[in-house]
């Protein structure tokens, strides 16, 4: 396709476009279309791959660290899985009565607005997917390079070093073909299932053996430095970032199956399965170490290995840097679907939601994504980007729960598919105060830092955005570069099947689109 027949089939912005549908049939269409075929254990793969990344098996220092003892560490394990699966039930009635791709985004863009939604989307491409990339990465260098520094930590250059060279990888597989990079993702994903697995099991042995000593009562609860209700706020944090990744079915709504059915359905299959091998990989953890073993290891899984795998102990931390590596595969190959909402919206550049015309794959977000990851690397302490990620995601969800209430008043007789108890959203929201506001107290600097990469959103908003009279030349600048990127990387703009957006109850949808136009 030329540059030619895709600004004929892309002419008018995105606005015309959106209005139906994508245009499944426009002129130049790249062929690339968002189809219904997700089904309910697709999408209950969606959301356990997702969630089980690397957080299992970095997050456990961190909850125990802040904890302070072990029984209250199971128990933030045990309650971050039922507050997940609660915000979970809240996301489910917003995806089935704002059936739109785009998750969280897409519901506060619709309730409150384009900047509010914009802000969500800036903090998504610049910190949550970098962050989420580079800390999964930087697990991944770790483990793999933990047994050959026996009686030292691996150098922090070398870690990041090849904290990059598996990003460059995969990033270039997720360019150049959309099937090598499903197939990374399949193959990749037995090693997660075995590391957790091996865990669980020799957890299990261990018990019956009668090594339980820190789960006696009286001993789990033995602390090792005073408890402090803002520290307890940031075990909470640790033990979500290991749950990240529930929301993600409501990012493809508009490719499941039967989404009023399939969504809910699905959410109240995987989240309690997440939870119970999430509570049950720390129980196996300290049947093997103590706390302070725990807490010495930078690699908490390859040490729980060699303590019980003997001369076998390699399979553990293989069998991890297989999970995180098909974790960072799966970020990077999820991640377009909403720079493609964004751009569906007008929030981003076009070029950021363009596909290469024959392979299919979205050059353009998945480079800068890279980019941004690799600037990511350069921070030295892991923990901090977890704490990045943990406050600015909780912050977006808990103003995606309000919203679900908000809606609810604003619009009471709007046909909702799934209609849960405002109980639920209230317990959710009652939470993320708790959360945020000792998070604030406890972690002023790292909190403070993420709030102001958020607000630098708003000058972009307003000069990107809201700002719809550019001068000629800035447009014509941008028109240039755009296409220098598109003839550079071989992309045009995707189209998507009107058929592929799920039939909305009311005649919202149609308000929706006109709103996304405006």
């Amino acid at each position: 396709m030329t540059v030619e027949q895709r600004n004929r089939s892309s002419g008018g912005g995105t606005s015309s476009q959106s209005q139906h549908g994508e245009g499944g049939q426009a002129e130049g269409g790249s062929g690339v279309a968002l189809k219904q075929q997700i089904g309910l254990i697709s999408a209950c793969g969606i959301i356990v791959g997702n969630i089980i990344g690397s957080g299992i098996f970095v997050s456990p220092k961190g909850v125990l660290e802040n904890a302070s003892s072990v029984g209250v560490a199971i128990f933030v394990w045990i309650s971050t899985g039922l507050i997940t699966a609660v915000g979970a039930l809240c996301y489910a009635e917003l995806g089935v009565t704002i059936p739109k791709s785009g998750g969280d985004y897409s519901y506060v863009k619709d309730i409150f607005g384009g900047l509010a939604g914009f802000l969500r989307l800036w903090t998504v491409v610049l910190v949550i997917y970098p962050t989420n990339q580079a800390v999964v990465a930087l697990t991944f260098s770790n483990y793999i390079l933990q047994p050959l520094f026996e009686s030292c930590q691996p150098p922090e250059t070398a870690l990041r070093l090849l904290a990059a060279i598996c990003l460059l990888l995969l990033t270039w597989v997720n360019c150049y073909n959309v099937r090598w990079a499903t197939c990374v993702q399949d193959v990749f994903t037995a090693g997660k299932l075995l590391a957790l697995g091996l865990i669980i099991t020799m957890g299990i042995v261990q018990i019956c053996k009668g090594h339980y000593y820190w789960l006696e009562p009286a001993h789990a609860f033995e602390t090792f430095r005073d408890y402090d209700a803002g520290l307890i706020a940031l075990s909470f944090l640790q033990g979500s970032f290991a749950y990240g990744g529930w929301n993600f079915l409501n990012y493809v709504t508009e490719e499941l199956v039967d989404p009023f059915r399939n969504l809910p359905l699905a959410i109240s299959i995987s989240i309690p399965v997440v939870t119970f091998v999430y509570v049950f990989a720390n129980v196996a953890y300290v049947t093997a170490m103590s706390p302070q073993e725990l807490l010495d290891s930078n690699a908490v899984a390859v040490t729980f290995g060699e303590k019980l795998l003997g001369v076998a102990s390699w399979i553990m931390p293989i069998s991890v840097a297989l999970s995180t590596f098909g974790a960072v595969n799966g970020s990077l190959f999820t991640s377009s679907r909403l720079f493609f909402a964004g751009a569906r919206e007008g929030h981003l550049p076009r070029l950021f939601a363009m596909i290469h015309v024959e392979r299919c794959t979205p050059i353009p977000a998945l480079l800068f994504t890279l980019i941004t990851t690799m600037l990511m690397l350069c921070t030295s302490d892991i923990y901090t980007l977890i704490n990045y990620v943990g406050f600015i995601n909780y912050l977006f969800y808990g103003v995606t729960v309000a919203g679900q209430i908000v809606l609810r008043v604003q619009k009471p007789d709007m046909p909702r598919p799934i209609k849960v108890s405002l109980v639920w959203p209230v317990i959710y929201l009652l939470f993320w105060a708790f959360l945020l506001v000792f998070s604030l107290y406890s972690e002023p600097l790292v909190c403070g830092i993420g709030l102001a990469i958020m607000m630098t959103g708003v000058p972009v908003y307003y000069l990107g955005v809201h700002w719809k009279d550019k001068p000629k030349y800035f447009n014509t600048a941008l028109d240039k570069m755009t296409h220098l990127c598109q003839k550079l990387c071989l992309v045009v703009y995707p189209s998507m099947e009107e058929s592929s957006e799920p039939q909305q109850p009311d005649e919202r949808a149609s308000e929706g689109d006109t709103g996304k136009n405006a």
